[in-house]
């Protein structure tokens, strides 16, 4: 299949993920501050599913990136910095909808505190990764 479909199937399927793990982040993060106030239950619950569906709009984000890549996990240069940040991201990802589906929408505060701390570290890793990915795309090193 032309590489040029993989390049823009893979720049079009990475926003979702992206921005649904920045979102549930922040309205969950929104949830917890607020938690006396009579929105803090839908805050946590479009937190709960912008992780949900974030995490399985990765399927076509990691295939259509291993399509592109050829199924080269690592890489070097640029590509290898991208993947440096976009698989530890991808892993969090996943074990933080499958936490979050296993326990719904409110959990124990403490252990929700800890889920917040790992989802912005993942928010983090998928800002990395796309940046490298954007420096791929225009040309970097």
């Amino acid at each position: 299949m032309d590489p040029a479909f993989w390049a823009k199937a893979h720049g079009a399927s990475t926003h979702l993920p992206l921005a649904l793990a920045m979102c549930s982040w922040g309205f969950d993060a929104a949830g917890f501050v607020l938690i006396s106030w009579p929105v803090a239950r839908q805050f946590s619950v479009v937190g709960y599913w912008t992780m949900l569906v974030g995490a399985m709009g990765t399927v076509p984000a990691v295939v259509s990136g291993l399509m592109l890549t050829k199924g080269e996990m690592m890489g070097h240069d640029v590509l290898l910095f991208h993947h440096l940040f976009v698989w530890p991201a991808y892993a969090l990802l996943v074990g933080l909808a499958t936490w979050r589906w296993s326990v719904g929408v409110m959990a124990a505060r403490r252990a929700f505190a800890g889920y917040l701390t790992v989802a912005f570290v993942a928010a983090g890793l998928l800002a990395g990764a796309g940046y490298w990915g954007g420096e791929l795309l225009l040309g970097g090193t």
